[in-house]
């Protein structure tokens, strides 16, 4: 299927049975009903929200069975699935056995865009995704383009593909769970911005989580998008197969190559999409353009531009978008300046990689960390870290594994281990980091962990640190 080929099913009275109520399950239950399909719902909730979502879906004559998500429904002849279901789950090895199609909410999107539907920029990869997805719209939008970020960004790609706005191309943000389900996505171009160990436990592998991930650039027309800096990436583009004409486009911080963008005297530059790729660049963008202009947030607008050029965006546009452009809360985010020492919140940086990264744009560091770990070791992240480090405050569930790796590569680094977890332990934590740092260091919130474990979620965690901070200021005026 080519990129912008359009599938054609007949819903009518065709069996379907949608997995998981929820953001894509229930837009995907009604979509499939407006096009005649007789639609069953599977839940393995039965708690008082699923029951009112329940109650909504069967009074518009769909079936909704709460309680059991493991079993098949007779007569099904295809399985819609919220992305977050586990490929092992007891429904879908009996639709393996009877041969009946597993797609996600992505691939059904796929399936449903109209005619002349909008081509699609896709971004993946462990980290960076939404700020990349962010960052491509903006761009795209200061070249005057119709478009919006879609996908794992929180727009569903549903709603996108079938509302009344109509769009000349879509950012998107794709995650492994939902490459996996989506077999037949053709993107116009794709990125995958890196590769690190994630959601192993739903992969089953880290050659499990890259090959789904290496999904996103399967029939790409124009460019398929890799980090230089992470051979992994560029691995992914030898593997896959696209379209005659699509070219392999690195982005690294250095120089660039031919068929690079890359970073020049602090100018972001291109010397993909130029007339003369082996003797000319052409000026995009200075770094300072780029907010904040952290290593790993320069490399994201490199890995955006490279897709909005391979749409055909011209350089000014590239510029104007990264201007505009402001990032999310709660990643690497300038909280506060409390007598000479900056506060840092990047609550967002859940795994080591996205830590890592967040480590590597501060220098001192007083570093606040922990909670769940999620399977994750701290030995490379620890080492790596240790000549940045001023002082280390951990809390959270499986703190104990940052400080034995602390200890074993970083063993001279100060570490206060708050062994608390009620609603004041990150204002002690803040209070210990402002006592180990000194003017001209950063107390940096990046927990390389899950927050799950005191937190309802990392946008609460990041909250709960700018109030501590602003708290410390207050009392310091």
């Amino acid at each position: 299927m080519g990129s912008q080929e359009v599938s054609n099913v007949d819903w009518q009275g065709k069996h379907v049975t949608v997995a998981g109520l929820g953001v894509s399950g229930i837009p995907a239950a009604r979509a499939l009903h407006e096009r005649g399909a007789l639609v069953t719902v599977v839940n393995d909730g039965d708690d008082e929200r699923s029951r009112t979502q329940a109650a909504e879906l069967e009074a518009l004559g769909i079936t909704v069975r709460l309680g059991d998500g493991d079993t098949l429904p007779e007569s099904t002849e295809l399985v819609v699935t919220a992305p977050g279901w586990k490929p092992g789950k007891p429904l879908f090895q009996a639709a393996a056995e009877a041969e009946v199609p597993v797609w996600g909410d992505v691939e059904l999107a796929w399936r449903l865009r109209g005619p002349g539907a909008a081509p699609w920029l896709a971004v993946t990869g462990t980290n960076g995704k939404t700020t990349t997805v962010r960052m491509l719209a903006s761009i795209l939008e200061a070249a005057g383009l119709r478009t919006a970020a879609v996908g794992n960004i929180g727009v569903s790609l549903l709603d996108a593909v079938l509302g009344d706005e109509t769009y000349d191309v879509l950012a998107v943000e794709l995650s492994s769970y939902q490459l996996h389900w989506a077999p037949s996505l053709r993107a116009h171009s794709g990125a995958v911005l890196n590769l690190a160990p994630d959601h192993l436990d739903w992969h089953g592998s880290m050659a499990g989580y890259a090959a789904d991930k290496g999904r996103i650039y399967e029939g790409n027309s124009v460019a398929c998008v890799y980090n230089a800096q992470d051979p992994a990436t560029e691995d992914l583009v030898r593997e896959a197969d696209v379209e005659e004409g699509c070219r392999a486009i690195g982005f690294t911080l250095g120089t660039p190559g031919p068929s690079q963008l890359g970073v020049v005297d602090g100018i972001l530059v291109d010397r993909a999409f130029v007339a003369n790729r082996q003797k000319q660049a052409q000026e995009l963008a200075e770094v300072g353009d780029v907010n904040p202009p952290a290593p790993h947030n320069i490399a994201n607008a490199l890995a955006a531009a490279a897709l909005a050029r391979a749409f055909g965006v011209a350089p000014a546009a590239v510029r104007d978008g990264l201007r505009a452009f402001r990032p999310d809360a709660h990643r690497i985010e300038h909280v506060a300046d409390v007598a000479g020492v900056t506060y840092i919140d990047d609550s967002k940086a859940t795994n080591t990689h996205a830590a890592e990264a967040s480590l590597a744009a501060y220098d001192p560091i007083v570093w606040i960390a922990g909670g769940l770990a999620k399977g994750a070791t701290f030995d490379e992240l620890a080492g790596g870290a240790a000549k940045r480090l001023r002082g280390v405050v951990l809390m959270g569930a499986d703190r104990a594994l940052i400080r034995e790796a602390l200890a074993r590569h970083a063993p001279e680094v100060p570490v206060v281990d708050l062994d608390r977890t009620d609603t004041g332990a990150m204002s002690a934590a803040v209070r210990e980091a402002a006592r180990l740092a000194l003017p001209g260091d950063t107390v940096l919130l990046a927990p390389a962990c899950a927050s799950m474990d005191m937190f309802v979620n990392y946008n609460k965690r990041g909250e709960a640190f700018a109030d501590a901070v602003r708290e410390l200021a207050d009392e310091s005026a």
